[in-house]
C-alpha cells in the first residue's frame, strides 16, 4: 500500500479531478467513502445536484474563516493531497475497508486525529478499485495549522500497519531518499506513446548512466546534450554559477508544445547538483582520460576496487561504506556499457536496481571510494574486453552486491536491502550465462593426475580450514586448470594459492574453488604483475580462445549504452 503526500493551493480543481472522468476517461463511480462529517459532506458522486462549489465551500469553511482573519490572504498550500493505492495484486478492498484505511492516514499524519473535534475537514474519494485520494484543507477549527510534519513518513508507517491487519502484500519501509515514482498523468502519457518507461524514469537512467562516466561537470551536461536531452541551467545570481539544473527528455512535451522539465534532484535526491558535485569533482588535465598500453588494466583496477568496497562495509565506518556502495552503482553503469555479449542486458538491469541502494539516511562519504570510482571510470574507456579478467570482474561485483544486501538489511534499510538483492539476481544471471561454458572449458583442460594431486596438497598445506570444502567444490577441475597455467607462467602455485586465499575470508564463500580460480585469474598484485611482465604471458591468465568476446569500439559503446527510449 502506497500513499504519496502532496500539497497545493486549489481546492476546487483537485475535486474537479477526483470527481471527474479522468484525464483518459479511467474514473469509474467516483464517491466519498469517508469524511470528517459523512453527513455534512456533500457527495457530488452521489447526487447529481451537488456541484463541486458546494463541496469545495464546505471543506474551505475552517479557510475561509482563516482567511479574513489574515486581511483576505489566503494561507499557502492549504490543500493536503494523499492518494493511497493498494500494489498490484491485493485483493480489491471493500467500502468499510477504505474508509478506515482513510481515517487511519489521516490520524497518522497529523490531519486529523482521533477525537479531535477542532481537526481539519477532508473527504477520501474512490473512483477505482485499488485507491482512494485523500484530500484535506489544512485549516484547523481553532484557526491553527495542522502538526503534518514528516506527514509522509507517518503515513507510511501507517500503510506497514494496515497491510499486515489486511492481509496484503507488504511492502518495504522507505527513509525518504528514494526518487519520486512517475505520476498517474506520466504514466498514462508514456502509454498513450507507446513507451515502457515514462519520461521522468528515462531521463533518470540517462543521468545516472552519464554521471558514472563523465569526469567534469561540464562533460555531464555536454554528454546529456548529445544525447538529444535538453539542458536548462539556473545560475546564482551573484557569481553565476550554476546552482540548479533541469533536463527534458526529447519530444516530451505539454500540450502547449513547450518541454517537460524535471529537475535534477526530482529525478533523484542524489542527482542533484550539489549531490552531483560530491562525485564529480572537476578534475584537473593530468587526471583525464590517458592512454593505457594494456587494454585489461581498467579491468584489473576495478576488480581491485571493488574487492576493497569489502572492507569498508566490514569497518563499521558508514560514511566510507556508503560512499564505497555509491561509487559501485557507478561502476555497474560502466561495467554494462564495456561488456559485450547476451548478459550485457542482465548487467544494465542489475544497474538500474542498485540505484535504489546506492543512497540512504546515511551521508556518504564519497572521498573514501575515489579508488573505485576513479577505476570505473578508466572502464568506461575501456577499448576491449580482456577474456577471463572481465568473467573476474563480473564475479566480484556478484559478491559486492550480496554483501551490500546484507549490509542494508542490517540497518533497517529495506528498500535498499531488497534493491541490492534485485541486482544481485540480475548480476548472478549475467555472470552463469558468461562463466558457464568458461569455467567448463577449464575443467575439460584439468591436468593430468599427478598434478592435480600435488595442487591438492598445496591447498592443504596452504589452507588448511577450507581444504575439504575447496577439493569438493564442483569447481575444483577447473582451478586446476588455473594453476597449471599460472605454473607455466612462472608463479609458485603454493605462494599464489596463500596469496589469493588471504585476500579476504573464505568462511562466507558457497564455492570457494571458483572464489580462488577467479582471484588468481584477477590477481592484481605487484609481484604478479611483475612475473606476468617477466613470463611469455602477458596480461591475464588466458581464456579460451572460443570463449572470448568480440571487442567493441570505445567510441561507438557510450552512444549505445545511452540510446533513447
Amino acid at each position: 500500500m502506497v500513499p504519496d503526500v502532496s500539497t497545493g493551493s486549489d481546492t476546487r480543481g483537485l475535486i474537479a479531478y477526483l470527481f471527474g472522468p479522468g484525464r483518459r476517461d479511467e474514473h469509474a463511480d467516483p464517491h466519498i467513502v469517508a469524511a470528517w462529517d459523512m453527513a455534512g459532506a456533500p457527495d457530488p458522486g452521489r447526487d447529481p445536484e451537488v456541484g463541486y462549489t458546494l463541496l469545495a465551500k464546505r471543506l474551505e469553511h475552517h479557510v475561509d474563516l482563516r482567511t479574513r482573519e489574515l486581511g483576505g490572504k489566503k494561507p499557502s498550500q492549504h490543500v493536503w493531497h494523499c492518494p493511497v493505492r493498494t500494489a498490484p495484486g491485493d485483493r480489491y478492498l471493500t467500502e468499510a475497508e477504505w474508509g478506515e484505511v482513510a481515517r487511519r492516514i489521516v490520524h497518522a499524519a497529523g490531519i486529523a486525529p482521533k477525537g479531535d473535534e477542532k481537526a481539519c475537514r477532508w473527504i477520501a474519494v474512490r473512483h477505482a478499485d485499488d485507491h482512494i485520494h485523500i484530500m484535506a484543507t489544512t485549516v484547523r477549527a481553532d484557526g491553527r495549522r495542522p502538526r503534518t510534519h514528516r506527514d509522509g513518513q507517518r503515513a507510511q508507517a501507517e500503510c506497514r500497519k494496515i497491510e499486515a491487519e489486511f492481509g496484503l502484500r507488504r511492502l518495504k519501509s522507505g527513509d525518504l531518499t528514494a526518487p519520486r515514482t512517475p505520476t498517474g498523468a506520466e504514466r498514462a502519457k508514456a502509454e498513450r506513446q507507446g513507451q515502457a518507461v515514462t519520461a521522468r524514469q528515462w531521463l533518470r537512467e540517462q543521468a545516472y548512466a552519464v554521471a558514472a562516466a563523465v569526469r567534469t561537470e561540464a562533460d555531464y551536461f555536454t554528454v546529456l546534450q548529445s544525447l538529444g536531452i535538453k539542458v536548462k541551467t539556473r545560475l546564482g545570481p551573484e557569481t553565476g554559477d550554476v546552482i540548479g539544473y533541469s533536463l527534458a527528455a526529447p519530444g516530451d512535451t505539454n500540450a502547449a508544445g513547450e518541454p517537460v522539465w524535471y529537475g535534477g534532484s526530482k529525478l533523484a535526491p542524489d542527482l542533484s547538483i550539489n549531490r552531483l558535485r560530491e562525485r564529480i569533482p572537476d578534475q584537473d588535465v593530468a587526471d583525464r582520460p590517458r592512454y593505457v598500453a594494456d587494454p585489461a588494466e581498467p579491468w584489473r583496477h576495478t576488480t581491485t576496487a571493488i574487492e576493497a568496497a569489502h572492507s569498508a562495509l566490514d569497518s563499521g565506518d558508514a560514511a566510507a561504506a556508503q560512499g564505497y556502495l555509491a561509487a559501485f552503482g557507478d561502476a555497474l553503469y560502466n561495467i554494462a556499457g564495456a561488456t559485450t555479449g547476451p548478459h550485457r542486458e542482465e548487467l544494465r538491469s542489475a544497474a538500474m536496481a542498485f540505484n535504489r541502494a546506492r543512497s540512504s539516511a546515511i551521508r556518504a562519504d564519497h572521498q573514501a571510494a575515489t579508488a573505485l570510482r576513479k577505476a570505473a571510470k578508466e572502464l568506461a574507456y575501456a577499448s576491449s574486453e580482456p577474456g577471463g579478467l572481465a568473467i573476474a570482474l563480473l564475479f566480484a561485483t556478484v559478491q559486492l552486491a550480496r554483501a551490500a544486501a546484507k549490509w542494508h538489511e542490517q540497518r533497517g534499510h529495506e528498500q535498499q536491502a531488497a534493491a541490492a538483492v534485485e541486482a544481485f539476481r540480475h548480476l548472478q544471471a549475467g555472470y552463469q550465462q558468461t562463466a558457464a561454458p568458461v569455467l567448463a572449458d577449464l575443467a575439460r583442460r584439468a591436468p593430468r593426475a599427478a598434478t592435480v594431486s600435488r595442487f591438492e596438497q598445496d591447498v592443504h598445506a596452504t589452507l588448511p580450514d577450507h581444504a575439504d570444502r575447496i577439493l569438493a567444490d564442483s569447481a575444483w577441475a577447473a582451478l586446476t586448470t588455473t594453476l597449471a597455467r599460472a605454473e607455466t607462467a612462472g608463479h609458485n602455485p603454493r605462494r599464489l594459492l596463500a596469496e589469493v586465499g588471504g585476500q579476504r575470508e573464505l568462511d562466507s564463500a558457497e564455492r570457494p574453488a571458483e572464489v580462488l580460480n577467479w582471484r588468481i585469474i584477477a590477481e592484481p598484485s605487484r609481484r604478479v604483475q611483475a612475473a606476468r611482465r617477466r613470463s611469455t604471458i602477458n596480461g591475464p591468465l588466458p581464456m579460451p580462445e572460443s570463449s572470448r568476446p568480440p571487442a567493441t569500439p570505445a567510441a561507438t559503446r557510450l552512444e549505445e549504452r545511452h540510446r533513447h527510449r
